[in-house]
């Protein structure tokens, strides 16, 4: 299809993992143009390093839609505006399924599921390539994941984006500053486990050599809510600094550079990392 042809060419398809990474960007930007017919963006707000890799142009690829109500309401839900992006990805000639996830526990989160068999993708968005699909699992699926929280910290300020394609459409988006507040807060207070998400540090890197300020109420209050500081506390630039250089201290960056490996083309910009590195460029952080 034209409009698919279009969208692939800004990227370089040497490999299979390069083709899933455009079938999934394209997706989501399908799925972006879905909620816009909606108007779903009056209430919403986009954020998140999806935000940043197709409005602000980071240079990785990213998995999930991030989206924040503008105002706090526990009783919204997502299933009216499914429909206008299902009919969005049929109108292109694709399949997926699109399901609402079921709500397992108290939380701000809700959250809803494309997915779509691969093999069937790669027919559709590679017709005329002559492709060994030996190597994908009969069962393999396309997943993009959007989350839209119900109760947004507050401060965070946003901008109207533009995209062309696959259709004209506009995005409310997170401007900068609250995009930066957001990262550092998942630098200091996002929990793990066992999988440093390394993307996370790639990201804050970009922030600070683009010279981005940090909107520093909205991170206070993204702080406060996660309960990582209390509303007491005083938020200043030293202070903000220290906190991240403990954090440093703490991070195998070993595995964040595994982490952020398979979604970046050149491996050289993670020679550096390390816990002195952070700290070095953190000296840079200047708050809005």
């Amino acid at each position: 299809m034209q409009v698919l042809d279009q969208m692939l060419k800004k990227y370089s398809l040497e490999s299979i993992e390069d083709k899933k990474n455009a079938i999934k960007e394209i997706i989501q930007e399908i799925v972006l143009s879905g909620l816009a017919r909606s108007n779903f963006f009056k209430d919403v707000a986009f954020y998140g390093g999806t935000a940043l890799r197709i409005f602000y142009d980071l240079d990785r690829f990213s998995e999930d839609l991030d989206f924040t109500l503008l105002v706090s309401n526990p009783d919204y839900e997502i299933y009216e505006y499914i429909s206008f992006v299902k009919n969005e990805v049929e109108s292109l000639g694709l399949k997926f399924q699109i399901e609402e996830k079921t709500k397992t526990k108290s939380t701000d989160i809700k959250s809803a599921f494309l997915k779509g068999n691969t093999k069937e993708q790669f027919l559709v968005f590679y017709p005329d390539e002559n492709q060994d699909l030996s190597i994908l699992h009969a069962d393999e699926k396309i997943k993009v994941k959007f989350d839209i929280d119900t109760n947004p910290p507050s401060f965070a300020s946003t901008e109207v984006k533009y995209r062309l394609l696959p259709y004209p459409y506009q995005v409310r988006v997170y401007d900068l500053p609250s995009l930066f507040a957001g990262k550092i807060d998942a630098v200091l207070s996002r929990s793990w486990m066992n999988r440093v998400k390394g993307r996370d540090f790639y990201d804050y890197i970009y922030f600070l050599s683009m010279d981005i300020q940090v909107n520093i109420k909205h991170l206070k209050s993204r702080l406060v809510q996660s309960k990582f500081i209390e509303e007491s506390y005083e938020l200043t630039r030293e202070s903000l600094i220290e906190m991240l250089n403990q954090r440093f201290d703490q991070i195998n960056f070993e595995d964040a550079k595994k982490d952020v490996a398979p979604f970046i083309s050149d491996l050289n910009k993670l020679t550096l990392w390390s816990s002195d590195f952070f700290k070095e460029i953190t000296k840079n952080v200047k708050l809005s």
